[in-house]
Formats: structure tokens, C-alpha cells, sequence
């Protein structure tokens, strides 16, 4: 089956034919730093690295391109706000991003472009505007044209006579059209700028993310993705003025859905954002990544902590099978606690890997690679998950291990494809901080002397042992091949 992405430009579910044979290259609308991320920003990173990793599970040479947005009109205000360098407000919000997203086991884009180490390339497409008639000058700012671009609103789906103004200048009288937007901003006093042909200033958020696209993907490149909330105006402006220019720009439009609390869009305006750093120290980053991914791209989530239990629970299945497979197979001791202490074993094998140290395509299970083909359809991709995982127990209560042994071979490919591998890093080191050893040694004592008060038919004594672990948050479990322990969950 050939991959098959949804097009927001077209409306339709379309065959994925990239423009280079054997390449495909994505841009992703990264952060705007004017704020730490919360799981509503995180979850289009979370989306669109699974993209990325299949991708290139299906033997595609991927650059993926996330820029950083670092200067704007929300970074001045709260700049100005906190009596704060801008800058400053930027630099450190870029740092809470990287972090949220390697936390959450994103893998690192190919390219990171700053808006601000990227002026002159805005210039040049400034430039090409204005010399072809689709931009103007007027008070210091240039504005786009709308009425000169014949598809504006073709992406959205919105008819132009029906659009509101852009607000993206403060009182706009200088515009020939009120849905005209600012290219550039003409310097006002305190705000950081730079030479133009047309006065100082510094650039509109639209023109950013066209300049840096085709400066790393090349004037025509295959799949722009983002926020579904970006649809318009941004994405809208961005096809507008690249496409004036002359620019073929991106060939598929994909946008992910948005998460809600309460029924509303989670926003920092509305003052219900659930901040990543914080929600990494309540749950395991995997567990809030498996959350996050699980539902379709293109479908809304309404936040919980009801949904997001379950969704640990339901990881934290797969996981302890994976885990008590390794064990039973001798790869694997101590906890299965993914992100914790006590080790999880080796990384181990995942079938054939290619360069990318991802499965090959042809040691996943069928029905997982059609579901993926099928525009990313994650929730049938975990169901074929569960049900692998549940022969693969059946396996091992049956005292099959060669039998566990394959299911949990597919199972950690169809995870790795997913970036929720509980023995793969990031998971299987994270949070160990040089302490599993530690750990794994400390608990070892505890139940070798429980299993000596067992020998000698001192059962309160054994007892008493595996009560104080599991005060300590340690659970033990007996099996047939001895004690084997795991953090409480």
C-alpha cells in the first residue's frame, strides 16, 4: 500500500508522492518562545515526529525543518511585560521547547532556523514582492497585496469578501485593503530592528516561515505541517506570498488537530495551559508521549486526567510485556519501569534496523504498516500493538518462549516506529541518573533475605520484608523462575 497523507489544500486523502525519488522534505511550524510549551504546543512535535519516523521506515531520505520563531509581536509584549531583554524571553522559552521535546523523545530536526538569523533571505522575498506588483510600501511597513493573488484563500477555504482584517498593525490606515498583511514592520522606539531598502524595522511572522522553508527545502518542497489553528491566517499568508514570488512551495498541506480543556483551545490566554515541565514530573514522559500520540493527528483531544490514566495504564500493558519477555529470555532484570529506576536490560535488537537504527518496513506486521499508510491511522497501529502483545503473554504463560520471543520482537519494531520502545533510549535510560545499579543491587538484598525467611518457613518474617518494599514503592511479584520486582505504578 502506498502512503496516503490528507491534504488540507485539497481536502482529500492523496497518494504520497514525494518530488525527489527516494527523498521527502517537511517543514514543520515550530515555537513561537513568548512561553514554556504545555502539551497543547508538544503534541504537534509528538505528531509530526511519528511522521518523520515513518517516513523514513519506509525508505524515504528525510530533512525535517522545525523553525524557532524568536522574534514577534506576543515575545515583545511579554518582554516589555517582565521588564526583559527580548531576547532574553526568547532565548530561554527556545530552551523550554528543546526541552519538552526531547523529553517526550521527539528526534532532533535535520535544521532549526531562527527568524532572526534569517533576515536577509526575508529581504530578498520582500524584494521579489514588491518588484512583481503583490507588495506595497506605505508608513514604514510593506504589506502583501491580497487582492493581487488570485487563490488567496484556497487553502483555508475561505472566500476573500468574507475574511476579516489583519491586526497585525496597529491601526492599519496606511493599507490599501484591511486584509492586507505586514511583510514588515516598520522600528518603533524600544523595539529591535534591522535595515531594509524600505526603512528600518523588523519582519511580520508570515514572511518568516516562507523565507526559511525554501531557503533549507528548496523553492518546491513536498509536506508543510502544523497546529490546525494555523490553517489561518498564517499558513494561508505563507502560501500566498510564496506562491506570488514565484515559488512552488509546499505540495502537501498537513495539520494536526488541537488539544482542548474544557471545550476550549488550550492557550496560555485563557490561562489553561498544563505546562510540559510540570506534567513530566507527575507522569512518565513516555506515558504522556503514548497520550499525546495516540489518537488519530487530524483528531481533537480533550485533556483529562481520567484519558490520560488510561492511556498510562494502556502503555504500561505493552510495557510490561516487553519487559517480562526480556527477563524470561535472559536480555532483561530488575524493574520494567520505562523512565525509572532498577534497569530495564540491554536495548537489545528489533529486528532488521536500517541507518536509521529504525525497523525495516518488512519486520513490522502487515496490518501496523497498512494502518500507518492509511494517513498515520495511530489508533489502528496500537490496536494491532495490543493484540500482538496479548499472544505474546498467552505465549508466555504457556512456557513458549521462543513463541514470546517473536511477539516481543514485533512488538518493540511496531514501538520503535512510534518512539515508545521501553527498551530503547530515550526510556530505557531516562531518569536512571547512575542509579539502577544501585537500586537493582539495594532491592536484590531485601529479597534474597525474604527468600532465605521463606526457606526457613519464617513467613511473617517474609512477609514483613515485602510489605516494607512495597511502602518503598517497590511491588513483587513471585513466578516460577523466582521473584522479579518493579516500581509501583
Amino acid at each position: 500500500m502506498t502512503l496516503r497523507l490528507h491534504d488540507t489544500a485539497t481536502r482529500t486523502v492523496r497518494d504520497f508522492l514525494p518530488l525527489t525519488p527516494g527523498k521527502a522534505g517537511l517543514y514543520l511550524c515550530g515555537a513561537t518562545v513568548q512561553a514554556p510549551p504545555h502539551i497543547g504546543h508538544i503534541r504537534s512535535g509528538v505528531s509530526f515526529d511519528i511522521l518523520v519516523r515513518w517516513l523514513k521506515v519506509s525508505g524515504l531520505e528525510v530533512t525535517f525543518c522545525r523553525n524557532v520563531t524568536d522574534i514577534d509581536d506576543k515575545i515583545l509584549r511579554t518582554a516589555s511585560a517582565e521588564g526583559s531583554p527580548w531576547w532574553a524571553v526568547a532565548e530561554r522559552n527556545q530552551r523550554a521547547f528543546t526541552r519538552a521535546y526531547e523529553v517526550l523523545g521527539c528526534l532532533p530536526p535535520d535544521v532549526e532556523p531562527r527568524a532572526t538569523g534569517h533576515v536577509p533571505e526575508m529581504i530578498t522575498l520582500i524584494r521579489r514582492l514588491v518588484d512583481s506588483g503583490h507588495a506595497y510600501a506605505a508608513g514604514g511597513d510593506v504589506h502583501f497585496e491580497v487582492s493581487s493573488y488570485d487563490r488567496y484563500g484556497a487553502l483555508s477555504g475561505q472566500r476573500p469578501e468574507h475574511m476579516r482584517a489583519a491586526d497585525d498593525i496597529e491601526g492599519g490606515s496606511a493599507k490599501r485593503d484591511p486584509r492586507d498583511f505586514a511583510l514588515w514592520k516598520g522600528h518603533k522606539p524600544g523595539e529591535p530592528y534591522w535595515d531594509t531598502p524600505w526603512g528600518p524595522g523588523r519582519p511580520g511572522w508570515h514572511l518568516e516561515c516562507s523565507a526559511m522553508a525554501t531557503k533549507y527545502l528548496g523553492p518546491t518542497f513536498d509536506i508543510h505541517g502544523g497546529g490546525l489553528d494555523l490553517v489561518f491566517p498564517h499558513h494561508e499568508n505563507e502560501v500566498a506570498q510564496s506562491r506570488a514570488a514565484g515559488d512552488g512551495f509546499a505540495r502537501y498541506w498537513l495539520h494536526n488537530g488541537l488539544v482542548n480543556l474544557g471545550g476550549e483551545k488550550m492557550s496560555k490566554s485563557l490561562g489553561n495551559s498544563l505546562l510540559v515541565d510540570a506534567m513530566v514530573a507527575e507522569v512518565r514522559p513516555v506515558e504522556l508521549r503514548y497520550y499525546l500520540g495516540q489518537a488519530h493527528y487530524r483528531s481533537g483531544i480533550e485533556y483529562s486526567p481520567e484519558a490520560l490514566a488510561e492511556a498510562s495504564a494502556a502503555y504500561r500493558r505493552i510495557e510490561g510485556f516487553v519487559v517480562r519477555a526480556s527477563e524470561a529470555a535472559g536480555t532483561g532484570t530488575g524493574t520494567g519501569r520505562a523512565g525509572g529506576t532498577g534497569g530495564v536490560g540491554g536495548t537489545g535488537g528489533v529486528g532488521g534496523t536500517g541507518g536509521t537504527g529504525l525497523p525495516l518496513a518488512s519486520s513490522l506486521p502487515a496490518a501496523f504498516v497498512a494502518a500507518l499508510d492509511d494517513d498515520l491511522a495511530v489508533p489502528q497501529a496500537l490496536a494491532v500493538v495490543h493484540e500482538v502483545v496479548t499472544e505474546g503473554n498467552t505465549a508466555l504463560a504457556a512456557g513458549d518462549q521462543a513463541g514470546a520471543d517473536k511477539q516481543a520482537e514485533s512488538v518493540r519494531a511496531m514501538l520503535g516506529v512510534l518512539g515508545l520502545d521501553p527498551l530503547a533510549a530515550p526510556w530505557a535510560t531516562a531518569g536512571d541518573s547512575g542509579l539502577s545499579d544501585v537500586v537493582e543491587a539495594l532491592v536484590r538484598v531485601a529479597l534474597d533475605q525474604r527468600q532465605a525467611a521463606r526457606a526457613r518457613k519464617d513467613y511473617p518474617a517474609a512477609d514483613a520484608i515485602r510489605d516494607q518494599l512495597h511502602a518503598a514503592g517497590i511491588v513483587v511479584e513471585d513466578t516460577p523462575a523466582g521473584p522479579r520486582w518493579e516500581l509501583a505504578r
